[in-house]
């Protein structure tokens, strides 16, 4: 489509002008517009003006860089106008919005700055992503002073995706190069961009990003004060969860701190997932598990099992009894389309077959949840399917099935056993499903031991060792039972 097509020649031209070919640049920038103006007519206004505003920026840049700022100055004089007047037009347009922010700011012809026009429409501009408009933020924010200005995309660098900082002062101090600048410098401006949004970003830890959050409320905003105290000097033993020592280095009562740390639990532990802009990435499964008539059924799915077949009009271009250069090189292609489409449909009858013996082992777990799962291993499938153990696995590595249950990885259904009293095996599967339940329906204050829990299962019959309940526990992210103890 053109948008590929336009995407193709903008790509083309940003490469161009890295290797400083300009003319090159300005050629693929402009069948970009060429390509643009075909469909110039569709569509309502702001969408028909954003494709030609970006190839606009994009050779205003180009010319800039290859010193005709003549021409620069004009193009991103004509851009902010359009811009400005789109956006009186749509007024609540995020992107249009942020994207003259971001030229207001940034613009290399100075004179076309207006740092205080950008300041004022930023804050009408909803973080969305991270990095980016972390950049925008400190760009325009620190706009009076370079210094100040280098040291905060310094910082801001050094922020991770959770809107941590990842990096010391000194770290920060030493990459800026300027032997001038002291490292009280780099924590006043650190404090400043921690006034950014969200509240709690560019922390150096739980404990400061927590206070941050806390001193961003009201002053008048009940528990406040006791929750920030709380924070500050007693953050280990709110880790410990232990509120007995909690309440008497604070002098509460039982309701008070419960107040206080449901004040606590309100916040963001990782402030910058707010502003993420990564994409959820979603699983398409494989194969689809359904129940009709009683039975469990297995399907491949179609979005990911295409009907492939060869091109008849190619067909008939080959000749059987011509031994010439180009008819045996239609041949051999055709004989390698043919090999491949018999390989992939082979893939995708093992594939079911694989899945079919899969559910058939866990009808169990299909019927009656993991508690019921099975012992599985690769070897056993293998063997009830008369294939290599080595087959089994690259077929059940990263792939999907769809089950009433979940979508979950071929790979679940494997896992080892525990001998029970009775002679019999248990899956760890089944035997972690049982600690989960067991711990969900524990009393807040009198939560379970490893130990009591190992003694629980061996009267149902299940052997495991305090050990073995702690590692399972452990591996599904399950805290100890000191850790878990908590008000009613």
């Amino acid at each position: 489509g053109n948008g590929a097509s336009i995407d193709a020649y903008l790509g083309l031209g940003n490469a161009l002008v890295g290797l400083g070919d300009y003319d090159a640049a300005l050629a693929s920038f402009n069948n970009a517009r060429n390509t643009l103006a075909a469909d110039r007519a569709k569509g309502e206004l702001l969408n028909k003006r954003q494709p030609l505003i970006k190839i606009d920026v994009f050779q205003a840049l180009c010319e800039w860089w290859s010193g005709d700022v003549e021409s620069a100055t004009t193009r991103f004089r004509d851009v902010i106008a359009v811009m400005k007047s789109l956006l009186e037009v749509y007024p609540h347009s995020f992107n249009l919005r942020r994207d003259l922010v971001t030229i207001l700011a940034t613009c290399p012809i100075t004179s076309l700055r207006e740092p205080d026009t950008a300041a004022k429409l930023l804050p009408t501009v909803p973080l969305a992503g991270a990095a980016s408009d972390w950049q925008l933020q400190g760009i325009v924010y620190f706009r009076a002073g370079d210094v100040d200005r280098a040291i905060a995309l310094s910082i801001i660098d050094s922020i991770n995706e959770d809107g941590y900082l990842n990096a010391s002062l000194d770290e920060i101090l030493a990459s800026l190069d300027d032997s001038e600048i002291e490292l009280e410098e780099v924590e006043a401006v650190l404090h400043r961009l921690q006034q950014f949004d969200p509240p709690g970003v560019a922390a150096r830890g739980l404990r400061e990003s927590l206070l941050l959050q806390l001193k961003q409320f009201p002053s008048d905003e009940p528990n406040r004060e006791m929750a920030i105290q709380l924070i500050r000097d007693h953050f280990e033993l709110l880790a410990q969860q232990d509120f007995a020592q909690l309440k008497r280095k604070m002098k509460v009562t039982d309701e008070e701190l419960l107040s206080i740390t449901q004040l606590i639990q309100s916040l963001t532990p990782r402030p910058g997932t707010l502003v993420a802009d990564t994409e959820p990435q979603y699983v398409l499964p494989d194969v689809f598990v359904s129940k009709q008539d009683g039975v469990w059924l297995v399907e491949l799915n179609p979005e990911t099992t295409p009907k492939l077949r060869v091109n008849p009009e190619y067909a008939k271009l080959i000749r059987r009894a011509d031994n010439s250069e180009e008819n045996n090189y239609l041949k051999n292609h055709m004989q390698e389309a043919r090999w491949f489409i018999k390989s992939l449909m082979s893939r995708n009858e093992t594939l079911l077959r694989v899945a079919t013996k899969i559910v058939e082992f866990q009808h169990g777990f299909f019927e009656h949840g993991a508690e019921a799962m099975r012992p599985l291993v690769l070897r056993d499938v293998a063997e009830a399917l008369d294939m290599h153990e080595s087959t089994i696995s690259r077929v059940t590595t990263q792939k999907y099935m769809h089950t009433p249950q979940g979508t979950l990885e071929f790979k679940y259904f494997f896992s080892s056993h525990v001998s029970t009293a009775g002679g019999g095996e248990c899956s760890a599967i089944a035997i972690r499903a049982l600690i989960k339940k067991l711990i969900a329906a524990e009393l807040p204050r009198k939560p379970l031991s490893d130990s009591k829990i190992a003694n629980i299962l061996a009267d149902q019959g299940i052997n495991v060792a305090r050990r073995t309940v702690a590692k399972y526990r452990e591996s599904m992210a399950i805290p100890p039972s000191n850790e878990r103890k908590r008000l009613a």
